[in-house]
């Protein structure tokens, strides 16, 4: 198996670093490990902690274009965008999809979100409540949230699905291959149940492997959905950038 692309790298340009490198230094690690293209998917624009900045963008465009000619690796540039409301809002406008390549969503702690008591529901209750046992009324609330993004905006790929934001797995991922969207094996976690995955498998969603890496050294290290793909027997043919590179259900330009 050989991994031809990794979506889901973060940079400086994550804020307080939160991302450790720069641009250069991810696509020279991709290109030292012989990864043929990767995406700068740093956080959302409504965390204030980490998010990057729109302002940020035209510099982000840059460091992209030196650093495929530098390195030769294609590079993508995307964001990790958070979901804000429990009726499914995510922190992309419609001008934001000018720039960006590729669209991953998962959920974060501490996000503005659109009200407070989306705030108080999506972010508080979840940083308090198991993410074992979630009440039936928080699960179905977060598996909402979580289908109604979705429905509403063109995502690529659904990150780290469960972390700190328990859902209705299978449905997520239902709905995720009604749209064409790819559900990550996430390189530090995964957080649904070897069943779960089968099931998943067996129902013809797709999967996207990626390192989530904050730190350049990080980039294609993406053994734990790897293992998770050898143990399970899942078919290469429904891991997009496994032997190949995937093709993205939105296809904006390219800087």
């Amino acid at each position: 198996m050989i991994l031809f692309g990794d979506y889901h790298t973060h940079t400086e340009y994550s804020r307080h670093h939160h991302g450790k490198g720069t641009i250069l230094e991810n696509a020279s690690v991709a290109a030292d490990k012989g990864i043929k293209q990767i995406a700068i998917t740093d956080h959302g624009f409504n965390h204030p902690f980490f998010g990057v900045r729109r302002k940020d963008i035209p510099d982000v465009q840059e460091d992209i274009l030196n650093a495929k000619e530098i390195t030769g690796v294609d590079i993508l540039l995307g964001v990790e965008a958070n979901l804000i409301s429990h009726n499914g809002d995510v922190d992309i406008r419609e001008e934001d999809y000018e720039f960006l390549n590729v669209l991953l969503m998962g959920h974060h702690k501490m996000v503005k979100m659109t009200k407070v008591s989306d705030f108080v529901n999506l972010n508080l209750v979840n940083m308090v409540g198991s993410p074992f046992a979630p009440s039936k009324v928080r699960l179905n609330r977060n598996t909402t949230a979580f289908l109604k993004a979705l429905d509403k905006y063109p995502i690529d790929v659904i990150t780290h699905l469960n972390y700190g934001f328990p859902t209705d797995t299978l449905a997520v991922a239902r709905m995720a291959k009604q749209k064409g969207t790819y559900v990550e094996l996430n390189g530090k976690r995964i957080n649904f149940t070897d069943q779960e995955l089968d099931i998943m498998a067996s129902e013809g969603v797709k999967f996207i492997v990626n390192s989530d890496a904050h730190r350049p050294e990080m980039v294609g290290e993406c053994n734990n959905g790897m293992n998770a793909i050898y143990r399970l027997g899942i078919p290469l043919s429904q891991v997009v950038n496994i032997d190949k590179l995937p093709k993205f259900q939105n296809k904006r330009g390219q800087i």
